[in-house]
């Protein structure tokens, strides 16, 4: 759960005090279902509650029991598939025919691609699950303003992934227990295969519990009406930890015995760790005697995941699934400098323990899941087409005065699938899901370009028209760096710094790369580049940088540059790049998904028709360019609360 350093000890007041203002685009609200579609819906849910009905004349049992397993094989069943295809249908209708999406002119910076509720502040992902043919996202959103405060869980429900239609919010702050806000938490798939709703409470005192929900009516597949449990909070901070330091707790997953774990965020002191809690009856837990893990000086570890990996393939696992052969993730959200740091290794059920492969990559001493804009992240398994997928919030970086002249703030960056980097084994993989290719339409393609040193090359027709709207792939050729001898740290290849003039630098191999969002006259230009240099062992080094010092002549604006070094095999002879571009957003992702960067940019003049894609080499040497691909991208549509 994100909590501002500056709004932490303001908290009250800010709950109590949140802005409204609602200056978002017009949408256009459609119901869920016609006439038709809700009697269908009505009998749907009558004829499952009818099946829970008793039998009070003992006589007449046996034949009762015979006529509804006859009447529910030939008639209910049916019946239920026929009309939860059509809710489905209408869904999906409402979707494509629909002309409410989160985007028009008047908002430069709205996302159209990517998914944010229809106005106001939002920030983690919380509880992603597939359930009875739709997805869930549940998110920390603010019904009252563009400001974070007033937490609830948003809700909402796609078929797809893509599209969306934004619910009721799940949970309110209305029980003593939370009426601070509905912090963040996660989903666990029950062995019946009901869901429940674990989550963090925050009282009127700042403490912090763990809760328990589950659904109104497992009939309705799009679980509109959630119920907080009576035995609610389920848990309490234990002895050491301060009652502001326990929070987030995973999905749960199943041991041999029968028994379930989760995690629970936490820090003693200086120390943030991965407290292990164990049930029964995913109801009443107890805390462990072990800390699954825990790094010396890494301050508060929010927003925890931990799930298993297979050792090859990109096939995802099961929450609950364990074996000799199985690796794990463990990933927690550093509150002191806002990134995802994550580390693969193995799970211990004896030891009840996780340990790094590579201990010179543990958490916060090693990877990031993104270097850029992108945190609390919330992974689950998607059962459907047997991945694991991961969701991020990528927060906003004007001021929140620009917020809420908007009336809104925030989305979640495009959901990822994740697997093991078999060719390093200490690393994952990340890349955009498939659905995002759906929406590419409108291909430009070059090849073999040779960028000589110090040129610009525009790529003529990737201009994104009416909206900016892009996705990128782009491979170069590594050069063959054997050929240079550099005698010292001198003007070509001095150590490398992103944030100490980023794409202006000049070194013998970089900086190259693309130019997107980016006017004609370079007065705004958010650049993504590699530069490969010399580390102080005269080892070459291959670094990835997304600058965005010169993305917006606009004022009040963080042009903080993000970057990080890539893992380059021997093998490789090449760079690969793909980049998705929408309005504010740029999503790099880097040799095959082997890093990533999230950045957000809020240019002033390069917006619409001005706005050009460009390849450039600010190195000595000539860059060679395999191939480039640039789509424009459809808008999706998030259909607001009929």
């Amino acid at each position: 759960m994100y909590l501002p350093c500056s709004t932490k000890s303001q908290f009250n007041a800010v709950h109590y005090h949140a802005q409204r203002e609602d200056n978002s685009c017009n949408l256009v609200s459609v119901p869920m279902l016609d006439e038709t579609s809700q009697e269908g819906y009505g009998l749907y849910r009558e004829v499952f509650a009818s099946r829970n009905k008793k039998k009070s004349a003992i006589a007449f049992l046996t034949i009762m029991l015979i006529a509804v397993v006859l009447y529910t094989s030939k008639i209910v069943a049916p019946k239920w598939l026929e009309l939860f295809q059509r809710e489905k249908q209408y869904l999906v209708r409402d979707i494509v025919r629909n002309s409410a999406i989160t985007s028009c002119h008047s908002q430069p910076y709205r996302s159209s691609y990517h998914f944010q509720p229809p106005k106001n502040w939002m920030n983690d992902p919380n509880g992603p699950m597939y359930y009875e043919g739709f997805y869930h996202l549940f998110y920390q959103y603010n019904p009252g303003g563009a400001v974070w405060g007033n937490l609830t869980w948003g809700h909402a429900v796609s078929t797809d992934l893509i599209h969306w239609r934004d619910l009721e919010p799940a949970l309110k702050p209305d029980e003593w227990y939370d009426n601070g806000g509905v912090w963040s938490g996660s989903v666990t798939i029950c062995p019946d295969g009901s869901p429940l709703i674990l989550y963090t409470g925050v009282a009127d005192d700042l403490e912090q519990s763990q809760n328990l929900a589950v659904p109104e009516d497992l009939a309705d597949p799009l679980l509109r009406k959630w119920v907080k449990s009576r035995e609610n909070p389920i848990l309490r901070h234990p002895v050491g930890i301060d009652k502001e330091d326990f929070r987030d707790p995973t999905t749960a997953w199943q041991v041999n015995d029968g028994t379930w774990r989760i995690l629970v965020g936490a820090k003693m002191g200086r120390d943030g760790m991965a407290l292990l809690y164990k049930s029964e009856d995913l109801r009443h837990w107890e805390l462990d005697e072990n800390v699954l893990h825990t790094v010396p000086g890494s301050g508060m570890w929010e927003c925890l995941d931990f799930f298993p990996i297979a050792p090859f393939g990109r096939e995802g696992l099961d929450t609950s699934v364990n074996g000799p052969h199985v690796k794990h993730v463990l990933k927690a959200s550093m509150y002191d400098d806002q990134h995802d740091h994550y580390a693969v290794g193995t799970y211990n059920l004896s030891t009840e323990s996780f340990t790094p492969i590579n201990h010179a990559l543990d958490i916060q001493h090693g990877l990031h899941y993104d270097y850029g804009k992108f945190y609390a992240s919330k992974s689950f398994y998607d059962p459907v087409k047997k991945r694991r997928i991961v969701w991020g919030w990528s927060n906003e970086s004007d001021s929140a005065a620009q917020d809420i002249a908007r009336g809104w703030a925030s989305l979640q960056a495009i959901p990822r699938v994740l697997w093991l980097d078999t060719a390093l084994g200490d690393s994952l993989i990340q890349a955009p899901i498939e659905e995002v290719d759906d929406l590419r339409v409108g291909k430009v393609s070059k090849t073999d370009v040779d960028l000589e040193a110090g040129s610009v090359i525009k790529i003529e027709g990737s201009s994104g028209g009416q909206v900016v709207l892009l996705d990128i792939e782009v491979i170069f050729e590594y050069p063959n760096v054997s050929n240079v001898i550099v005698q010292d740290y001198g003007f070509l290849n001095g150590p490398f710094d992103c944030g100490n003039g980023g794409s202006a630098q000049r070194g013998v191999y970089g900086p190259f790369g693309l130019l997107v969002l980016t006017d004609d006259a370079y007065q705004e230009q958010t650049a993504v580049f590699f530069y490969i240099a010399q580390d102080a062992n005269q080892r070459w080094v291959t670094h990835f940088c997304s600058d965005q010092s010169r993305s917006s002549l606009l004022h009040d604006i963080d042009t903080t540059a993000f970057w990080s070094d890539v893992r380059v095999l021997p093998t490789e002879n090449f760079l690969s790049l793909r980049v998705l571009v929408d309005h504010s957003i740029v999503e790099s992702f880097v040799q095959g998904g082997r890093m990533a960067i999230t950045s957000r940019v809020y240019p002033k003049e390069a917006v619409d028709e001005k706005a050009h894609v460009f390849l450039f080499n600010n190195s000595t040497t000539q860059i060679t360019v395999r191939s480039i691909n640039v789509w424009q991208m459809r808008s999706i549509t998030v259909l607001p609360l009929a």
